[in-house]
């Protein structure tokens, strides 16, 4: 089997199956396995997965040392072009990934391939700045590279954009390296990150955070001068008579991130538009037999020890495919699965088996108090207990095989997952 991505998520993948007994390669476009992660040189890594605290680099290299410990294959500063699938065949292998790699353009063959291309941030041409085009603006995860691993400074004099984990943490490494944090700007009524990363990182260090507050234009010529800031109103629009100047050199982007889905789509993946990840079964394969995805690239997670465990169990589902002694066999069933209330999305998609199905959700905004219901066919077959949920927050919620099967012996072909604030329900 062949896993794309040489991140947290691929490593934990390619490690899992190849406990299983399959043989397998990583293809990584960068010069060095650990994705992400090497630039994350804060800690707060590994405290469920290793039950210690760990900065991003420590957490990746115990993955790095285990797959140099193995036989896994590793293709290094290679980037994929393109996947093909065959027909299923026995004992012939199903899918081709074509790469372009230092030794020349080469094809690897396999019959389970995993997808863990992780995420890119999104732009300012994504979120529609409007003003002129100066040097200085950066999305949070370059600026991070920038000063962690080229050790260069982007600015002295730093506007953040976004309150999420990035932006957040990005608001304490300016200040320690000496840039000055004129303040986080969030466009939301709530912080987007993490609430440990809210006051570690602004509260301790007196930076301040601005809800309901959004950049709506960029001044300068060669190099960003200043950005014209506004409070918006319950529809997010911009408030005429609240704008700002704040002067600046710097703007940094934390404003969401986008699954890395090129290679899926052009695999024949189908996505949820939702996630923007891949829709996939219990098992994390996707509908294109064979293909498996994991990690940020199927949805966007908040800490990296949920991207290993999820890794984990896709590629000891991509070993049991591929050694055909598990995923791919006639499902049990055919049950989507589709968000409700106040939950943004839900996944997996499908579920095809009557087994213990772990379904993650996110919600859409903030709330004090609201239950999860499941409901199939208009008939709730399961309510959870009453607590408060966060945005910031993805969550989990183990279906049990006996719900799975009232809603088909209800004659369902959906299972709907809702979260419901109480004064809503």
């Amino acid at each position: 089997m062949v896993v794309i991505g040489g991140g947290p998520a691929g490593m934990a993948a390619a490690l899992a199956a190849h406990k299983a007994g399959a043989r397998v390669a990583i293809v990584e476009r960068e010069q060095h396995p650990g994705g992400i992660l090497r630039q994350c040189i804060h800690p707060g890594f590994g405290l469920s997965h290793f039950k210690q605290e760990l900065t991003g680099p420590e957490y990746a290299q115990r993955f790095i040392d285990k797959v140099h410990a193995t036989d896994i294959a590793l293709f290094l500063n290679s980037m994929v072009l393109g996947i093909d699938s065959g027909e299923p065949a026995e004992d012939t292998a199903v899918h081709t990934v074509t790469l372009m790699s230092p030794a020349g353009m080469l094809q690897l063959t396999g019959r389970a391939v995993v997808l863990a291309m992780g995420c890119r941030e999104r732009t300012r041409s994504e979120i529609k700045i409007p003003g002129s085009r100066p040097a200085g603006v950066f999305t949070a995860g370059l600026a991070q590279r920038y000063i962690n691993i080229e050790n260069l400074k982007p600015g002295s004099r730093a506007v953040i954009l976004g309150s999420g984990d990035i932006g957040l943490i990005m608001a304490r490494r300016c200040t320690l390296e000496g840039i000055s944090v004129e303040g986080v700007y969030e466009l939301m009524p709530y912080a987007n990150g993490l609430r440990r990363n809210v006051k570690n990182c602004l509260d301790d260090f007196g930076v301040p955070l601005h809800l309901s507050t959004t950049v709506t234009r960029v001044i300068g010529h060669d190099r960003l001068e200043a950005v014209e800031v506004s409070q918006v109103d319950e529809r997010l629009a911009p408030i005429p008579g609240t704008e700002r100047i704040i002067p600046c050199d710097t703007l940094l982007l934390s404003v969401g991130l986008i699954p890395e889905n090129e290679l899926s789509v052009a695999a024949g993946v189908e996505l949820d538009p939702r996630t923007r990840g891949a829709v996939v079964d219990q098992s994390l394969q996707t509908g294109v037999p064979g293909i498996f995805a994991c990690g940020n690239v199927l949805h966007v997670h908040d800490l990296a020890d949920n991207v290993t465990t999820e890794s984990e169990r896709a590629g000891a589902a991509a070993a049991a495919y591929a050694l055909g002694t598990g995923a791919g066999a006639v499902p049990d069933c055919e049950l989507t699965v589709s968000p409700a209330g106040i939950a943004g999305y839900a996944l997996p998609g499908r579920i095809t088996a009557v087994a213990l199905t772990k379904l993650n959700f996110r919600v859409r905004r903030p709330v004090d108090a609201a239950r999860v219901r499941i409901l199939a066919g208009g008939v709730e077959l399961f309510a959870g207990k009453v607590r408060p949920f966060k945005p910031s927050v993805m969550e989990s919620f183990p279906l049990p095989a006996k719900v799975i099967k009232q809603a088909l012996d209800l004659g369902a072909s959906k299972i709907v997952l809702s979260v419901d604030p109480i004064e809503e329900a």
